[in-house]
């Protein structure tokens, strides 16, 4: 359950995208799809799935592809993404990162493995990072995938801080601190080199 409040205290830089690789449950792909949707998901991908496309709309109750670019490729050879994106698969490996102890990229895509099943070695060989979500077996597709948005909000999200005690936050969110502006950076310059100059300093 989560609320409707759109808080701007929570936007993040950069952005993402979440998709999944050989899905065959289309109740699956409309639950990681609508979870997208409400975290903010720049975009959506599938790698040659094969759900009934017809039955998306049983989970996606938000009409998620009506809001948000879909992308679909039918296999690894055609698969492409935004440049500097950064691919991140989600998949028990042991050479994965604990998604705790991950830090996400400010450009990234993430891309799941279908139910009961892993991500293609062909996938994983394209990925910048690898990451697992530490548990004690498998979950659903829909849930891994919103673990890790979660994640990546509450990593690159501004928050007003944690309380040492349980409960809510007791300071507000500090307020952004902004620099000068950048014409008063270049009159001073300017006026350094000016007096360098008038010196005949040339440091």
């Amino acid at each position: 359950m989560g609320s409707n409040r759109q808080d701007g205290n929570a936007a993040m830089k950069g952005y993402f995208a979440i998709g999944v690789q050989g899905l065959s449950k289309a109740q699956n792909a409309g639950t990681l799809f609508r979870t997208a949707h409400a975290f903010g998901a720049s975009f959506v991908f599938t790698v040659a799935e094969s759900y009934d496309k017809k039955k998306l709309n049983q989970t996606d109750t938000s009409n998620a592809l009506r809001n948000l670019p879909y992308y679909q490729f039918d296999g690894v050879k055609d698969f492409r993404l935004p440049q500097d994106c950064k691919l991140v698969g989600i998949e028990l490996i042991d050479e994965a990162v604990a998604l705790p102890s991950f830090r996400h990229p400010r450009q990234a895509a993430y891309i799941l493995g279908p139910e009961r099943n892993s991500l293609d070695p062909e996938i994983v060989a394209l990925c910048d990072h690898v990451v697992q979500i530490p548990m004690n077996f498998c979950v659903n597709v829909g849930i891994a995938g919103a673990l890790v948005m979660y994640d990546r909000l509450v990593s690159l999200g501004r928050f007003a801080p944690r309380p040492i005690v349980a409960g809510g936050p007791s300071e507000p969110l500090p307020e952004p601190v902004f620099g000068e502006p950048l014409w008063m950076k270049k009159d001073r310059r300017r006026a350094r080199q000016a007096a360098r100059e008038k010196t005949g300093r040339t440091d």
